[in-house]
């Protein structure tokens, strides 16, 4: 049985009746619920006394260091067998870091942690990687999106990832990272021995300095499937360089996020090439990129490729015309792998639309989702 609940104030009785019947549940979720520290005595308790729950998730709830402090009460009993931990903004601190990191440290069991949206820090984070360096620690999926980390935090980040073989999944976005933090953290990851599947660096400070780096990863890690470089001013020479990797025979990418990275239509020129000749791309994600019309007709060719296998393409706010139209019409026609298009937020106007419609309505057209 699971517990699902979100966005209910817990008055007394309310959470007098749920504990009942979290005792036997495997997943309790409980986001945007107005828990407090109080909650998690009784939630120690349920984690101690039910060996069947898998998975906890309190995202958005304001349970302060105090709360977590109560909660590892549960978690560092030999009757937890929790695998996923979500607490993202729950107001925790550094203070919060010492005890999540005796949890890795104990729990074998425990193998996703999400912690996004928490003030932890560089010194906090620091002292959670020391967790995860423990021989019992088993975490595949780490999760530190908006954590005030610096380019500091790499170097633990790295002693982590040396000695983390079981990490799968890496995500650091909106965190002031620049590029020497991101070029050591990718000199780290060639060298780990984890094979990663998921790498987000988000709005961290990246330019084109990093791509090499960034690239050499995507070409030593076959095991990487999802990559997410968006809001970074990348710019179009930065993206020739990911190309590079993404192109290399052991790349096996399946999910590329470039948003706001600065591109024009100079970029669709290589982006072209990955859609057409990469097979295990599936979604790619170009919005708020000044591709214009004469990059979107590059792409569109590259859509029309058989070897393309593209899913997904998202190319809202591209600033793309009626004029482009007709060659995505064409290639909507012969396109047998497209599912979504994301357009939205582009002057197509009524003109472009009619003559999308055409391709839209061909036989052949496979589109299910169009924004």
């Amino acid at each position: 049985m699971e517990l699902d609940i979100q966005c209910e104030e817990m008055n007394p009785s309310r959470w007098a009746e749920l504990l009942s019947t979290m005792k036997s549940c495997k997943a309790i979720r409980l986001d945007d619920c107005n828990l407090s520290s109080s909650n998690c005595k009784d939630l120690s308790s349920i984690i101690n006394t039910n060996p069947s729950l898998t998975e906890l998730k309190l995202n958005n709830n304001e349970l302060g260091d105090a709360g977590i402090e109560y909660l590892c009460k549960g978690l560092l009993m030999p009757t937890c067998s929790l695998q996923k931990l979500w607490l993202q903004n729950c107001n925790l601190t550094s203070a919060s870091c010492e005890t999540l990191s005796s949890i890795l440290s104990a729990q074998p069991s425990l193998t996703e942690l999400h912690v996004s949206d928490n003030k932890l820090g560089t010194a906090g984070v620091q002292v959670l990687c020391q967790g995860m360096m423990n021989p019992s620690c088993k975490l595949q999926k780490l999760q530190l999106e908006y954590c005030e980390l610096t380019a500091d935090i790499v170097e633990s980040l790295n002693a982590s990832l040396q000695s983390k073989p079981s990490l799968k999944e890496l995500s650091l976005s909106n965190n002031t990272l620049g590029d020497r933090a991101v070029k050591q953290l990718c000199q780290g990851l060639v060298e780990a021995s984890c094979s990663l599947e998921l790498l987000h660096l988000e709005n961290c400070g990246i330019t084109s300095d990093s791509c090499q780096d960034i690239s050499a990863v995507l070409s030593t890690k076959s095991s990487l499937r999802d990559l997410s470089v968006g809001d970074n001013k990348i710019g179009d020479s930065g993206l020739a360089l990911l190309c590079q990797g993404l192109l290399h025979p052991n790349c096996k990418i399946q999910k590329l996020w470039l948003w706001d990275c600065d591109l024009t239509s100079a970029s669709c020129k290589d982006l072209s090439r990955v859609i057409s000749t990469k097979e295990t791309l599936a979604e790619i994600s170009l919005i708020d990129n000044n591709l214009r019309d004469s990059g979107m007709e590059m792409l569109c060719q590259a859509l029309k490729d058989p070897k393309s296998k593209l899913q997904e393409l998202w190319v809202r706010e591209c600033g793309l015309t009626t004029a482009c139209c007709k060659a995505l019409s064409s290639a909507l026609s012969v396109n047998k792998h497209l599912k979504v298009l994301h357009m939205g937020e582009n002057k197509l106007g009524d003109a472009g639309v009619g003559l999308l419609c055409e391709g839209l309505l061909n036989p052949s057209c496979t589109i299910q989702s169009l924004w």
